[in-house]
């Protein structure tokens, strides 16, 4: 009641009846509502009768058909760049609001996708339409770009976080 569950613990409690993390999808969490998780149909039956508790509250389970999910749209923002180049890195880092180096680095480990497909060069040009995430940072979408007077870029990015 005072300190509402958050998507750790039903994480934590869906984990601890002895399934893998890969038989499970979103975890919406409904603040005290409680969540709405999707899983695997043939886990179904063993959450109906093993997900008894998260943390220390009892909680019911029932499934609910895909029709009744709630899911409450993304936070958006919409905001301009200029930037020297299209390189991935330069505009991950301003769309992600992060220094270029750190950007660099997580395109290197693999944490940043463009289009949904992994790349590892931060060398790579971006252009309009293109979609580029970040694990843990959400997604930045290309809307615009446009040449500038002294050759440089205006791009006009919407984030999803």
């Amino acid at each position: 009641m005072f300190d509402p569950a958050k998507h750790p613990d039903f994480l934590g409690a869906i984990l601890g009846t002895g399934v893998v993390r890969e038989k499970v999808g979103d975890i919406l969490v409904q603040g005290e509502s409680g969540a709405q998780i999707l899983v695997d149909p043939e886990l179904l039956e063993h959450f109906e009768t093993s997900l008894v508790q998260v943390r220390t509250v009892p909680v019911e389970t029932r499934r609910i058909p895909l029709s009744e999910l709630s899911v409450r749209p993304p936070r958006q923002e919409e905001f301009s760049s200029v930037e020297a180049s299209l390189r991935l890195d330069a505009i991950a880092s301003a769309g992600f609001r992060m220094s270029r180096t750190k950007i660099g680095d997580m395109i290197k480990a693999g944490d940043v996708r463009l289009n949904w497909r992994p790349v590892t060069k931060p060398s790579v040009e971006v252009k309009e339409g293109d979609v580029i995430s970040c694990s843990g940072k959400g997604r930045v979408e290309i809307k615009a770009c446009e040449m500038t007077k002294k050759e440089k870029y205006a791009v006009t990015m919407m984030r999803y976080v």
